[in-house]
């Protein structure tokens, strides 16, 4: 097993790889939305508020600048392992069913020659509409620590999704007035379906594995619209639409103990050993949708330290990362919550294998 952090676009710089790197970590998994305006928002919940405008308005990222961040990456002595999330102006009308979907599918293709190109194992992606919505902040770790969560009597109103606005987003700022509307769960497997079956064999050919998240918050429907994987054992339907070893899983073990049905340490052991798992999210929760609450890895319902023995026993060579964490009490409150995270996982992945 690996251990890696995710970094967001405006932290991928050289000061953050060697933080990286002193924390024990030896890969990256690389965000290039630009989800928000100031680092301190990182870690802090989206409420029912839009997170940002997206600034990429159809570019895709080229194979130059994901060649050049990967180079900054290993000059720091790490490997760059995946790209997390597409950004909404890449695949609006792919999940919103529209009329520029053919056009969009075809740039998704580009975007994952470029990665193979580049050298990068790994796309991860979220096929949602309303993407993680609703969170709101606390002091819900150990210390009063501020995380977040979603409890529904805190929880803003669920309102429709506007025009323009997707993944919780805006892609289009010009957009006519209105709302998306409903989509029922038929609709929205029939555009995951298009999705794999124009991208997969792109990804065969890239040597690049697709890995999906399931749903934050594990809702069967949130404003208006169906939600994908939001109980476990909708993983296979998943992987049954275009089977293959390149359409696999971005496991988030948090959102999957959120969830009501199933157990987070089967589904581990049921993935790992058939090899489906593209990376893994470590992140500790406690209670289920919906009401939950995101604390120290070391803290909540799951035993992380079982799910690493469960993950050695069945050869898991991927990358772990604790995708976002609570925030310490400090001047550098996000790398500090990071870096007690990731002291936890090196600490307990030597521990297991002192242990066999």
């Amino acid at each position: 097993m690996k251990l890696g952090i995710g970094f967001y676009r405006n932290m991928l710089t050289a000061e953050n790889f060697r933080f990286a790197r002193q924390c024990g970590a030896t890969h990256i998994v690389a965000h290039l939305v630009d989800y928000f305006k100031s680092a301190d928002s990182l870690s802090t919940g989206s409420g029912g508020e839009l997170w940002g405008v997206t600034q990429n308005q159809d570019k895709l990222w080229s194979y130059e600048e994901l060649r050049d961040l990967r180079a900054a990456i290993n000059a720091e002595g790490l490997e760059l392992e995946a790209i997390e999330n597409f950004d909404p102006s890449h695949w609006s009308d792919i999940l919103l069913d529209g009329p520029n979907k053919a056009k969009q599918i075809e740039g998704l293709k580009t975007i994952i020659r470029n990665m193979g190109r580049a050298g990068i194992k790994v796309m991860g992606y979220n096929f949602s509409i309303a993407g993680v919505w609703g969170r709101v902040e606390g002091e819900f770790a150990r210390g009063r620590a501020k995380s977040v969560g979603y409890v529904e009597a805190l929880a803003p109103q669920q309102t429709p999704i506007p025009n323009g606005a997707v993944w919780n987003m805006i892609y289009d700022p010009d957009a006519p007035e209105g709302v998306v509307g409903a989509v029922t769960t038929e609709e929205l497997w029939q555009r995951l379906t298009y999705f794999l079956s124009e991208l997969v064999p792109v990804a065969e050919e890239a040597g690049v594995r697709l890995a999906a998240h399931p749903e934050d918050p594990p809702l069967p429907v949130l404003r208006d619209t169906a939600r994908l994987v939001y109980q476990p054992r909708l993983f296979d339907k998943l992987l049954a639409v275009v089977p293959s070893y390149h359409s696999a899983l971005e496991l988030c073990l948090g959102t999957v103990s959120e969830m009501t049905e199933g157990d987070v340490y089967e589904t581990a052991d049921k993935y790992s050993q058939a090899d489906k798992i593209g990376y893994i999210h470590l992140r500790n929760v406690v209670g289920k949708v919906p009401d939950y609450r995101e604390v120290f890895i070391d803290e909540g319902d799951i035993d992380m330290y079982r799910v690493l023995e469960i993950l050695y026993k069945n050869n898991y060579d991927g990358v772990l990362i604790p995708d976002h964490t609570p925030q310490l009490e400090c001047a550098a409150p996000w790398h500090a919550g990071m870096a007690f995270a990731l002291a936890w996982m090196q600490a307990s992945l030597s521990a297991i294998k002192r242990n066999q």
